[in-house]
């Protein structure tokens, strides 16, 4: 990526004079940014709103390969994933702060790729970059994120609310992400056995960009607003659309009934899933990484978004005693279970 160039070592900066050097080209965009990079603590003025706060952290070799990752997609998905948690409280997100840890690895140019990535995402989504740390790192690249945010306190969405009769809904499509990793994962081996051989991704960009680029559903948040829809409930699709359909059912004390049928699936997303011999509707259950938006709505409120393509109703909340069910396309009833990406796992 830096051939022919000369190459910086970060030393020569320093800590503060490596933040300077990076963060300079941020601008403040939003009047509740009192004060951002270059103090102790950022200062936020957010008055009658609810202020909504997450944070996220990325490892070398746990959540990215830079075998395959390049770097400024991996900054911009860094921010992505953190502002998707804000926008599953039906939130608008607006300020982030990035700490990043180094190994001697990594010259200068490769950390301002990086933050080129995050740039991008700042100026996509309109947020502010206010703050943040760097450090010395031994295990290589680790990047942390916190995302803040706020909403009217009437629109703040948990994920405890969804009532009997509700209709469960999702955005856009699920399982391209994960099988994008799949077919990045399948080319590095092949690479490694004979690195002569360019990787074979045609016809496959839609999957790999929402491995490697995925987009926060902040167009949801926004659309549910102008069509007057409060959900009752709401998660983002991080660890798989089993696991966050549990969250919401075992956090609001109901069951469901989930029908396959219903379960939105690009068709390339469905034809490298048979390629790959795995089943679509498993690695749409399962697979994660989709930051797409789950959400319960009143039956009431069906006839505003019916007609939105990019919506899907792919079921309904039920007593809690009678479980979470999904209804296959041959009609055969199945507990839903858990098996996405489990931190810790050996």
């Amino acid at each position: 990526m830096f051939e022919n160039k000369e190459l910086t070592d970060i030393a020569e900066l320093g800590e503060f004079g490596l933040i300077k050097h990076l963060t300079d080209n941020f601008k403040i965009r939003h009047e509740t940014s009192i004060k951002g990079i270059g103090d102790d603590a950022a200062v936020l003025n957010f008055g009658e709103k609810e202020v909504l706060i997450s944070t996220d952290l990325l490892l070398e070799g746990i959540h990215f390969d830079l075998a395959y990752v390049p770097l400024m997609h991996l900054g911009y998905k860094a921010v992505q994933v953190n502002l998707s948690d804000i926008y599953a409280m039906n939130g608008i997100a607006t300020q982030i702060t990035v700490s990043i840890g180094l190994s001697s690895k990594f010259p200068l140019e490769a950390v301002e790729e990086i933050y080129k990535g995050i740039e991008l995402a700042c100026n996509k989504f309109n947020i502010d970059l206010i703050g943040g740390d760097t450090s010395a790192s031994k295990q290589g690249l680790v990047i942390s994120v916190t995302s803040i945010g706020y909403a009217d306190k009437k629109d703040v969405t948990y994920r405890n609310g969804a009532e009997e009769g509700d209709l469960l809904c999702v955005s856009g499509d699920l399982g391209g992400a994960y099988l994008g990793l799949q077919i990045l994962e399948r080319e590095k081996l092949v690479y490694l056995e004979n690195p002569n051989i360019q990787p074979d991704l045609e016809g496959k960009d839609y999957i790999i960009e929402r491995q490697l680029k995925p987009e926060g559903r902040r167009d949801i948040v926004d659309l549910l607003a102008q069509m007057d829809i409060k959900p009752t409930s709401m998660i983002d699709v991080s660890d798989g659309l089993a696991s966050e359909i549990l969250h919401i059912c075992e956090q609001s004390e109901k069951g469901c009934n989930l029908y396959e049928e219903k379960i939105p699936i690009d068709p390339v997303t469905y034809e490298t899933a048979r390629e790959l011999g795995l089943d679509p509707t498993i690695c749409a259950l399962s697979g994660g990484e989709d930051y797409e938006l789950l959400f319960t709505i009143k039956q009431s409120d069906y006839p505003k978004l019916k007609n939105d393509v990019d919506i899907s109703v792919i079921g309904h909340i039920t007593d809690k005693n009678s479980g979470c069910k999904m209804i296959s396309k041959s009609n055969v009833v199945h507990t839903i279970t858990a098996q996405g990406w489990t931190a810790f796992k050996g």
